[in-house]
């Protein structure tokens, strides 16, 4: 129980510190709405390692992400923090922690027989680095335009995507199995975390540039989750 309220208040107490953050950003640096958002996105993507590091039990370690479901609605909905929703943004905030939280319940066991996490941790980590660095780098250098549906991205942003998606993906399977944050996870070797990073970063790209505004941040982390989860069992 000590170790659990410890690993709430550090969670709770990261995301106020993230938030806080990233408004002083903008309020006194004047940086814009749509840099510190995706900054606030990677921090909270990147909490995911703080979780595993923190929780010894799955049931307790999703509730602060299931949380900030509800919570990012309100701030969502009433606009209460500039740094992460402005007049034009999408619920994405909500659907990422929905994903985060799904991806946790299902597929996190410290305790075994066998924990998957590190392909949650690889789904999430595509949506944390690939749409953050795609968005920002779409919008700085994205001359070359296409549209798939009411979706209209760049070549350069997609590019971007695969490459930031699947070296993430490449990374959290050779670096996360067998180490002190997910001990249970069996080894994928390299050729087969190869593959998966390759298929599931493919396939991430098109889930990004097919969704609609801001379901991407629920559709990029199952997407590449369910894949890997293919690859890994079928390789």
């Amino acid at each position: 129980m000590g170790n659990d309220f410890i690993g709430l208040t550090a969670s709770y107490s990261y995301a106020i510190a993230l938030l806080l953050f990233g408004e002083a950003l903008g309020r006194l640096l004047h940086v814009p709405p749509n840099l510190t958002r995706k900054i606030i996105h990677i921090g909270a993507g990147m909490w995911v390692f703080g979780v595993l590091l923190l929780f010894n039990r799955w049931e307790i370690g999703i509730v602060p992400f299931a949380s900030f479901i509800a919570v990012n609605y309100l701030l969502y909905r009433y606009r209460i923090i500039r740094a992460m929703d402005t007049d034009d943004s999408s619920p994405g905030t909500v659907y990422f922690a929905l994903s985060v939280t799904l991806l946790f319940a299902l597929l996190w066991r410290p305790n075994g027989p066998v924990d998957y996490v590190p392909i949650a941790v690889a789904g999430v980590m595509a949506m944390t680095w690939g749409d953050a660095l795609a968005a920002l780098i779409g919008r700085r250098f994205g001359k070359h335009k296409y549209q798939i549906l009411n979706s209209v991205r760049s070549w350069e942003g997609s590019l971007t995507m695969f490459l930031a998606s699947t070296t993430a993906i490449f990374l959290v399977l050779i670096l996360l199995p067998g180490s002190s944050l997910s001990p249970l996870a069996v080894a994928y070797g390299v050729d087969k975390a190869v593959l998966a990073a390759l298929v599931s970063g493919t396939l991430a790209t098109l889930a990004e540039g097919v969704s609609p505004h801001g379901t991407d941040n629920l559709t990029v982390p199952l997407v590449t989750a369910g894949v890997i989860w293919i690859v890994i069992n079928n390789s």
